[in-house]
């Protein structure tokens, strides 16, 4: 029997297997598909909350603390497994940004120290000489980096592979809890069960199916994003730019992707002609030259959608041994170092890097 046992093997799930391994525990993954193939796959990589001013300070806490770890965590995997999870620490360039927003953005700068200057016209294409004409003013986050998620998942897949405490379990959905009285012991697969003394519940937009089942109503959703690529050359744009919402994001060797869409249409993965209309007009306004490029695929995921993008994190209460990692809404990625080492934190009863409170499920849940 495991030590724990984790539902969801995204970025996540495969995140906290390492941490709890590397501490000496033995772990199960259990994932309905493949590793890493939903969310985390399907995102765009910014280390960055879009638009970070406007979450709530248990957000920022967790993307700072993040950000400054993926440095090490993008060697250390590198080393590990030879896949290179390809961080760019090139810094972001946020255009035409509202003159009010600019000030509640530099407010937010100052309050929690972080590199961030209104730039003008120059600066601009100085900076991407390819960026569309006429923009007189942009946001400059030098410190912003992106990662390839895709290689990011990889790396992580082939890490808990090669380690000796972890199983991963591919290719079987969890269709229920096991419980022994007011604990939860393990889950329920359509191949047979699976038992452990700790049961991690991260499962992104699918968590609240299966904790429905326990009688618990988890406030998250399944939120579509809608995103393409353009087949593209190296220097065609080479940081993070985002207008209106929406940005391009440029791959070490060339490709350019284009996000998001937001829409709430349930667990529908389909992708719809008028977002690849409105992708393709975001991404030639900030970069015209990708007009000449092929779009190589477009695509579509489903984000676990949380009340103000707090995710929840800790012991389910009411039943003894379960226990969530879930709701990161857009930030999945940005947050997964720190909301993944608090959890093991807590799990290893470890004093926490960030304080627990603000994240705990308990008085977030509804009983049904």
């Amino acid at each position: 029997m495991s030590d724990f046992l984790i539902v969801g093997a995204g970025v996540i799930g495969l995140m906290t297997a390492r941490l709890l391994a590397q501490a000496g525990a033995r772990v199960k993954l259990i994932e309905r598909g493949q590793s890493a193939r939903e969310a985390s796959w399907a995102g765009g990589g910014i280390v960055s909350p879009l638009y970070p001013w406007r979450y709530q300070d248990e957000v920022t806490a967790l993307a700072l603390w993040s950000q400054s770890s993926y440095v090490h965590l993008s060697q250390e995997l590198l080393a590990e497994t030879g896949c290179d999870p390809e961080l760019r620490q090139k810094g972001m360039l946020m255009l035409q940004v509202d003159p009010r927003e600019e000030q509640v953005a530099l407010e937010w700068a100052r309050r929690f120290h972080r590199p961030l200057t209104r730039v003008e016209a120059d600066f601009i294409y100085q900076t991407e000489p390819h960026v569309g004409p006429g923009f007189e003013s942009a946001i400059w986050m030098p410190e912003v980096a992106s990662i390839r998620n895709p290689r990011l998942g990889q790396a992580l897949r082939k890490s808990v592979q090669q380690h000796a405490n972890i199983t991963l379990c591919e290719d079987s959905e969890v269709i229920g809890f096991t419980t022994f009285g007011e604990r939860v012991n393990g889950v329920k697969t359509a191949r047979g069960e699976h038992k452990a003394d700790e049961v991690i519940l991260a499962g992104g937009a699918w968590s609240g199916q299966l904790l429905a089942q326990l009688g618990l109503e988890l406030p998250v959703e399944p939120v579509r994003g809608q995103m393409m690529v353009f087949k593209a050359v190296p220097g065609v744009v080479d940081r993070v730019v985002m207008l209106e919402g929406r940005y391009v994001i440029p791959r070490n060797d060339g490709r350019v992707l284009v996000g998001s869409t937001l829409e709430h249409v349930g667990f529908d993965k389909s992708t719809t002609e008028d977002a690849s209309r409105a992708l393709f007009d975001t991404a030639t306004r900030i970069v015209p030259e990708l007009a000449d490029y092929e779009v190589e695929h477009h695509w579509a995921g489903l984000r676990p959608g949380s009340p103000d993008g707090v995710p929840f994190i800790g012991a389910v209460p009411g039943w003894k041994g379960l226990h969530l990692n879930t709701g990161h809404y857009r930030n999945g990625l940005v947050l997964a170092p720190a909301s993944t080492q608090l959890l093991a934190d807590l799990l290893l009863e470890r004093s926490p890097v960030i304080d627990p409170d603000a994240y705990s499920p308990a008085g977030r849940l509804k009983v049904r």
